[in-house]
């Protein structure tokens, strides 16, 4: 997601450039690269809610409620690691990264409709696949109970459309955050503590991501515990709305709106997109 290039940005307009940058060439990506990308970024993404399920039934009766949350919690930054990383496209990022090249008037939003869609339908997919793999191997490792999996995905059905709509719009804040932090981070560690950051504050306060938390209901829907395909498509509807607002609105446009009334013209901005490879080219 963010680059390797050196020295890493340390001001905001350095920042600003890169998140053009990269948002750029994810733009010109082919179709096929965009969408094993975002399979890979959901299947990965699945060993969060999965060690939350993992967490869940280790500490079963063990813990105490509040210290059972924070490792949840961390447990569900796990796979938030695995992708940013890993360099995989998750559609959370893209609400506020892919937005700001076409803010400065150099992609359409054509463009970015194309990337979204590509990217939203290759992440579910991964997380499907992931789900449906992880209900068969977990309880038969004996390192989770069906259960557990019942308890993670109706805390985040249970709620009307409109509370899941506002707390989407925090975790979608969230998501577009660290883009903006991952991109000045010095270096991997730095970039890996961001992650942990944010994802972990989206764990704790259990705030509805479109993706991970699709991945949540989906391995309670396949576990039969008591999760029905409405359920899953009012979470995915109301999440995904309220994850665009917030990455988009308060994260793309503001970050942007507040680097150009800075007094940054969008033709001044330092912005050096490799040529596209013969992989983005095709398709």
């Amino acid at each position: 997601m963010s680059s390797d290039s050196d020295p890493s940005p340390t001001s905001y307009r350095e920042i600003l450039g890169l998140e053009i940058e990269e948002g750029l060439s994810q733009l010109q990506r082919s179709n096929t690269g965009l969408m094993l990308s975002g399979l890979s970024a959901g299947l990965d993404i699945g060993f969060g809610p999965f060690l939350m399920a993992v967490v869940f039934t280790m500490s079963s009766g063990a813990f105490s409620d509040p210290l059972t949350g924070l490792l949840v919690a961390n447990a569900y930054a796990v796979g938030f690691i695995f992708v940013v990383l890993g360099r995989s496209e998750l559609f959370t990022e893209h609400t506020s990264l892919a937005v700001v090249p076409v803010l400065n008037g150099q992609a359409s939003v054509t463009e970015l409709a194309r990337l979204w869609g590509i990217i939203y339908v290759s992440n579910l997919a991964g997380g499907a696949l992931f789900s449906l793999l992880a209900v068969q191997v977990g309880p038969e490792l004996a390192t989770v109970e069906m259960s557990a999996f019942g308890e993670i995905a109706h805390g985040l059905v249970k709620y009307s459309w409109s509370t899941t709509v506002l707390a989407a719009v925090l975790a979608g804040w969230l998501m577009g955050l660290m883009t903006w932090l991952v991109a000045a981070g010095q270096n991997t560690i730095s970039q890996a503590f961001f992650v942990w950051l944010v994802a972990a504050v989206i764990g704790l306060a259990h705030l509805p991501h479109s993706i991970a938390g699709s991945v949540e209901v989906m391995l309670g829907m396949f576990a039969r515990q008591g999760i029905t395909v409405l359920d899953f498509a009012h979470f995915l509807l109301w999440s995904t709305v309220g994850n665009v607002i917030g990455g988009s609105v308060f994260v793309g446009l503001l970050k942007y709106g507040h680097g150009i009334r800075g007094g940054t013209d969008p033709e001044d901005i330092d912005v050096d997109v490799e040529e596209e490879t013969a992989d983005q080219k095709s398709g």
